[in-house]
């Protein structure tokens, strides 16, 4: 029941990060793309990749922790629901180029944030 409660509570801070971090640059920036789902999804698969090398055969770690983190707080931060409903947008109004650009770019960046991540833990540990 701990990591249940554990996942709950990440995922609430990591999807009311999300929703801040979408308010901020609405107010702020005002680019025809959405650059606040690339920003969190790229920085939680920097922390996802970052967390699983520090997580990863650590038993001294109490599983509800990573669980915290990793699935609720990354989960809840990162969105492939909204990602494609972006895209979706993007092809409706005619805008090809834009959605093949955002798509590309997302999973290739993340990709690689995912690996920065991991290296920036190895050098930590």
């Amino acid at each position: 029941m701990l990591n249940v409660l554990a996942v709950f509570l990440g995922g609430g801070i990591g999807a009311l990060s999300r929703y801040l971090t979408g308010i901020l640059f609405m107010r702020n920036f005002h680019f025809n793309l959405p650059l606040a789902t690339f920003l969190v999804n790229i920085v939680g698969c920097f922390l996802i990749g970052f967390l699983y090398i520090i997580f990863i055969d650590r038993q001294e770690i109490n599983p509800a922790l990573k669980f915290a983190l990793t699935i609720g707080f990354c989960g809840g931060l990162t969105t492939f629901s909204t990602f494609s409903l972006e895209i979706f947008e993007m092809l409706k109004n005619a805008q090809f180029l834009q959605a093949f650009l955002y798509a590309a770019l997302s999973v290739i960046i993340c990709t690689i944030s995912v690996w920065i991540g991991v290296s920036c833990a190895k050098l930590c540990i």
